[in-house]
């Protein structure tokens, strides 16, 4: 009976998952495209870790197919939204799948390899050919029946000594960057360290700490489980018995970078990783955070659950949001297709503007703030106090003897 609970359950959550996650992949397209005039965050997933920790290689894992720059450099330069989208097999029984860029609308990408360069050549545009960084977004949708509905955040890895043009601050900017996804509460962490470190010197689960102090938003990934030392393993990893970690810990095994020059696939690999699991009794009662596709069974039934959480919110924002636009287009006049029509229809926009320029000046406008000089009160005070010291410093003596909107007599 309790079986019977769980499977109608996840098939529940997964019913859920197809109907809520392309929805928020749907609002993230569109509020990309604003740009720097959204404020509203959306749920997503961010990947988290130090250069090396094998980040690439769990995302790549969760695809099925090579499809990111690889190296032993810094090879995520730029954030790339990863979104990940479940379609049915095709009625022969065979698998489509394609990437879609958003800056290549109405492309499709069936060779990967293809993905890969675009990655490779749409980053150089933006954060050049030299180890650069930068914080402008790539976009991308994997359509594929071998994925679950996930949306993924991959960020340049955590690294301490500038290589190439990199400036001698780059630690202190890729925190920032960082930091400037995790600290949101609708953004969930996936924090990657791998097992051949020492976990309590994670940088990933110290950024995640910091962001997520009470552990709600952060997943561990212990990657490279294959090649800790003779003699350890992750167990007590897993367990949560060195760092816990309230939505636990996912253990994985990596391809080698020897794997990845060798071309081996990732299906090979999954089918080696699941046989280093089977062949190891310290793992055996731990199947469910052992492995890829518990990983991405887990990441999409927490995102799932976190998107139902904060989905009330999410929807008064957006409502708000769209009552304030809806006022300020009513507020513009009545839009009319005939030239004439249009140009009375900018005139009387300039001149609003002008008004509410010019009652801001004068102090009449009923949004200023009682808690701070504003307006001409605001550039009065600039120029009788700090213009007019900062002179003095370089021994110039100035008198503000009059100003109003029109002019600004001075003297010497």
């Amino acid at each position: 009976m309790a079986e019977e609970q769980a499977e109608v359950s996840n098939n529940a959550s997964a019913a859920l998952g197809h109907s809520v996650i392309p929805i928020v992949n749907k609002l993230q397209d569109i509020f990309a495209q604003l740009g720097s005039q959204s404020t509203i965050e959306l749920p997503q997933v961010a990947v988290v870790g130090s250069q090396s920790s094998g980040k690439s290689s769990v995302l790549e894992a969760l695809v099925g197919r090579d499809f990111l720059p690889r190296g032993n450099d810094i090879c995520t330069r730029r954030p790339l939204v990863l979104q990940l989208v479940q379609r049915k097999r095709k009625a022969d029984g065979t698998d489509e799948e394609w990437g879609e860029f958003l800056h290549l609308p109405g492309k499709r990408f069936f060779d990967f390899n293809e993905i890969r360069k675009e990655i490779q050549a749409e980053t150089e545009r933006e954060a050049g050919g030299n180890k650069g960084v930068t914080d402008k977004k790539i976009r991308l949708k994997i359509f594929s029946p071998n994925v679950l509905d996930i949306t993924l955040v991959d960020l340049p890895g955590l690294t301490k000594v500038p290589v190439g043009d990199q400036p001698s601050d780059i630690e202190a900017r890729i925190r920032t960057m960082i930091m400037s996804y995790i600290k949101h509460q609708s953004c969930l962490i996936l924090a990657v360290t791998p097992a051949n470190s020492d976990l309590a010197n994670s940088d990933a689960l110290q950024m995640a700490g910091m962001a997520d102090p009470d552990g709600f938003r952060t997943i561990g990934v212990i990657t490279k489980l294959d090649i800790m030392d003779r003699g350890t393993d992750a167990r007590n990893f897993l367990l949560g018995k060195v760092i816990p970690l309230r939505l636990g810990y996912v253990g994985v095994v990596n391809r080698s970078q020897e794997d990845v020059l060798l071309n081996r696939s990732i299906k090979d690999a999954l089918v080696a990783e699941e046989k280093f699991f089977r062949g190891r009794p310290v793992y055996s009662d731990l199947a469910d955070r052992c492995g890829i596709p518990q990983l991405a069974k887990k990441l999409n039934q927490i995102l799932v659950q976190h998107i139902k959480t904060i989905l009330p919110g999410l929807k008064s924002r957006i409502s708000a949001a769209l009552v304030s636009v809806a006022k300020e287009h009513a507020s513009y006049g009545e839009i009319t297709e005939s030239k004439a029509g249009q140009g009375a229809l900018l005139l009387n926009i300039l001149s609003k503007y002008s008004e509410a320029f010019s009652s801001m000046v004068e102090g009449k406008n009923e949004e200023l703030s009682t808690s701070e000089l504003s307006g001409g009160a605001r550039i009065h005070y600039i120029f009788q106090n700090i213009f007019v010291k900062s002179l003095e410093v370089c021994g110039v003596h100035l008198n503000v003897i009059d100003m109003d909107r029109d002019f600004l007599v001075l003297t010497l």
